[in-house]
């Protein structure tokens, strides 16, 4: 049996939990501060690097819509894929830790 990585399982999870937040944030949408939040809920040691990168990933993938402020701040929505995801109404491609659906 191959080792765990558990890099790879954090960045997965992460990206879940990103999207749940959003869906949750619908339909207005969230800064990166409380979803960084919610993150260091599950992950305390997560940081604005590790969350934009994971926000980088979404955005790449359509998931999420990404709007870079001049300011500095990041803003995050999701897409209709991304609600769709986050609803289980469409497949999970790999790279997003979502759970299998058992109801």
């Amino acid at each position: 049996m191959p080792p765990i990585d558990e890099a790879r399982v954090r960045r997965e999870a992460l990206r879940w939990l990103i999207l749940l937040t959003l869906n949750n944030a619908r339909p207005i949408g969230a800064y990166e501060g409380p979803i960084l939040a919610v993150a260091q809920s599950e992950y305390p040691d997560a940081t604005p690097l590790e969350l934009r990168r994971e926000l980088d990933y979404l955005s790449a993938r359509e998931l999420i819509a990404l709007h870079k402020e001049p300011g500095g701040k990041w803003f995050a929505d999701l897409t209709r894929h991304g609600t769709d995801i986050a609803e289980y109404t469409v497949d999970c491609e790999p790279g997003i830790a979502r759970p299998k659906k058992y109801w």
